[in-house]
């Protein structure tokens, strides 16, 4: 029994590590600055939805692909509002650059797959709170697969590609940066 439990708490603390390690961030994006550029690109909004570059280190073994979302947790009352979904990346990458969100998805690595989000439309669409609401949370997570392809429907619902993403993962990054006018 000591041995066993032994052997799990080394697992657990081996899994801790490895799982602590996977991180993601953007060097687009400082202190809540945010250039013009990376805004959402609908009227009022004031920018090109030009999505952030995003790099990311230490991914669990096993990884065989990545799932992204970006989620502005304050966005509709507290609901929530899905900026960019994508999909398949393959595990060999390790950053997306910057525009790799643009709609045609032809900036993404080989094989990726982009989802329409709140707007609509597939691709990167950048932080746009309503002015006075004060800042707004944008979630980036980076979901480490098992598996090549992430198995979901077609025209799937933002909520349906968080959850498959989720329910594969072997780990999961995350970075938030906020936003406010």
């Amino acid at each position: 029994m000591t041995l066993r439990l032994g052997f799990t708490m080394l697992a657990l603390v081996a899994f801790a590590t490895q799982a602590s390690a996977f991180e993601i961030s953007s060097p687009s994006v400082s202190n809540g600055k945010w250039d013009a550029k990376y805004l959402g690109d609908k009227p009022g909004c004031g920018g090109q939805s030009v999505s952030i570059a995003l790099a990311w280190k230490d991914p669990p073994a096993g990884t065989k692909s990545y799932a992204l979302t970006m989620f502005d947790t304050d966005a509709n009352g507290g609901k929530g509002f899905w900026h960019w979904l994508a999909w398949n990346i393959p595990a060999s990458a390790k950053a997306l650059r910057e525009g790799a969100g643009a709609q045609s998805g032809s900036r993404m690595p080989k094989g990726s797959v982009q989802g329409k989000g709140g707007v609509g439309r597939a691709g990167y669409f950048g932080p746009c709170p309503p002015p006075g609401s004060g800042d707004h949370h944008y979630v980036f997570t980076l979901y480490a697969l098992g598996e090549k392809t992430l198995r979901i429907p077609a025209n799937p619902l933002p909520e349906m590609i968080s959850v498959a993403a989720k329910s594969s993962a072997l780990g999961q990054a995350t970075v938030t940066y906020t936003y406010g006018r």
